[in-house]
């Protein structure tokens, strides 16, 4: 009978992967638990399985002292001594406990103390086991499905294939061999702890290492992936050696060797791509199979590329929903803006225009407080284009504009441009007026220029007083109409009268 256990020990322990010592120490620890459950006592238990006898001993536990302050878990010298004459203040005593009268309750609780123990030493196997292969390719089996999740099995345990790592166009049917890596190990998990994926990048690059001999032996390197799943990889990948192409390494004869990754990724494209120090460089290759007019640099600090491609180019470079773009971005680690010729054009066009065109001053606008004009102009905007082209979070950021005011520049801002010719004009009969006076000084300026200047040139005075000459003329002509019109409008009244 002890043989008998013990070999059924020894089976769950090969089951489960554990050593036969933990389900040894559950089975003692659950004796201990259905022990002090039935004798209600806090004495200190410990129990002791017998692998000859199959017998599971449970003990109290005293230890001895010169004075006694708990008898629960102390005894006294004297009292140890008479149990155990070579006792001293120290060391234990133990008595045991009967086991046979433990009832059906008992049992129960040490056979679900015993299965938690099991369950948790295979948890803490498992975690060890695995959380040093992440990123490894394994080979599964879908096992069930839990919700839009798949349970698949690895052979020792399951493992979890969420629905944000499954490729987008698969599906997946029960009984199916799967190639997937292993993406994490939650140790808090309630079900399985590893969690694997279809859709991670590593899958494609552990795949071109069982594919391609060169980049298992390390000759080609894979530098950086980038993956949609079910779409479309971009993979940028360098040689060691300088007599070895990467990229014909990587696709092999006749497309052979990406034509088996193709496969297993169930027709996903796949772009292999040169990798290149040199970030321009780098990013004219990204964005294969477009053809690159130029790259640059914009922002360094930031990591953002202006890209510029022929207008035919255009969509190519973008791809199907930005993911070209997307995918390049992702793949050399900057962020890219990518305009067609035309575009560039265009804005250099109109930088040119807002560059050499005459600025409106604010006070233009109506509407507009000469207070809040100061405030405007000391945040360095002097010109109503200026204003026009700024965002109500930018404008409140001025010091003294608020969310209020920010509405009354804009439909100030509003009025000027609708106004267009009309507003124009006013300005300019506005400007007029102004200058009227100025234009008088001016032509005092000029007569008496005019008189230095016949001191000067005698041939000059014949031409001013010919001038002079037809001005009476003129004055006379208009003197004449005058009455003319005035005999005309008496002549209508004195008929409106009769």
């Amino acid at each position: 009978m002890a043989n008998l256990l013990y070999q059924q020990i020894e089976m769950l322990s090969r089951e489960k992967h554990i050593e036969p010592e933990v389900v040894v120490s559950a089975i003692e620890d659950a004796m201990v638990v259905a022990a002090r459950k039935y004798y209600k006592t806090e004495e200190d238990l410990r129990a002791k399985f017998n692998q000859e006898t199959g017998q599971v001993d449970v003990y109290s536990v005293y230890t001895v002292v010169e004075e006694v302050t708990d008898p629960k878990k102390e005894v006294s010298l004297a009292e140890a001594k008479k149990k155990n004459p070579a006792a001293e203040v120290g060391t234990e005593i133990i008595a045991a406990k009967p086991t046979d009268v433990l009832g059906r309750i008992a049992a129960q609780t040490a056979k679900q103390v015993i299965l938690q123990k099991v369950r948790e030493a295979e948890r803490d196997t498992i975690f060890n086991e695995y959380h040093t292969r992440v990123g490894e390719l394994v080979t599964v089996i879908v096992k069930r499905a839990e919700g839009p999740d798949l349970i698949v099995d690895m052979g020792r345990t399951e493992a979890r294939l969420p629905k944000r790592e499954q490729s987008k166009l698969e599906t997946y049917n029960i009984g199916e061999r799967l190639r997937v890596v292993i993406k994490m190990v939650d140790r808090a998990a309630k079900g399985p702890q590893v969690i694997v994926s279809r859709a991670d990048a590593s899958l494609v690059q552990r795949l071109f290492e069982m594919e391609v001999p060169e980049i298992y032996d390390g000759t080609v390197q894979i530098r950086f992936a980038a993956r949609e799943a079910g779409e479309r990889t971009k993979v940028a990948v360098a040689s060691r050696d300088k007599d070895v192409d990467p990229v014909g390494a990587c696709v092999g004869m006749k497309g052979m060797r990406v034509q088996s990754i193709i496969r297993e990724l169930r027709g996903e494209k796949i772009d292999i791509i040169p990798y290149n120090e040199e970030t321009v460089a780098f990013a004219q290759k990204a964005l294969s199979p477009a053809k690159v007019t130029r790259v640059q640099i914009t922002d360094p600090e930031n990591k953002k590329l202006e890209v510029i491609v022929e207008d035919s180019q255009l969509s190519l470079a973008i791809g199907k929903k930005g993911q070209n773009v997307r995918l390049a971005s992702k793949l050399i680690g900057w962020d890219i803006d990518i305009k067609s010729e035309e575009e560039k054009r265009q804005e250099i066009e109109e930088q040119m225009t807002a560059l050499t065109a005459p600025a409106t001053p604010l006070t233009s606008l109506a509407g507009v407080g000469a207070k809040t004009i100061e405030k405007i102009e000391a945040a360095g905007i002097t010109s109503v284009e200026k204003l026009a082209g700024m965002t109500p979070e930018q404008l409140m950021e001025i010091p003294g504009i608020g969310e209020k005011m920010v509405d009354k520049i804009y439909q100030a801002v509003n009025r000027f441009y609708e106004g267009g010719t009309e507003a124009a004009a006013a300005t300019g009969e506005a400007a007029a007026a102004a200058e009227a006076p100025a234009e008088e000084g001016e032509a005092a300026a000029v007569e008496t220029t005019e008189a230095t200047a016949s001191v000067e040139a005698p041939e000059e005075t014949e031409e001013a007083s010919q001038a002079a000459e037809e001005t009476p003329v003129a004055e006379e002509n208009a003197t004449e109409a005058a009455p003319a019109e005035s005999k005309d409008d008496a002549e209508r009244a004195e008929e409106a009268k009769s």
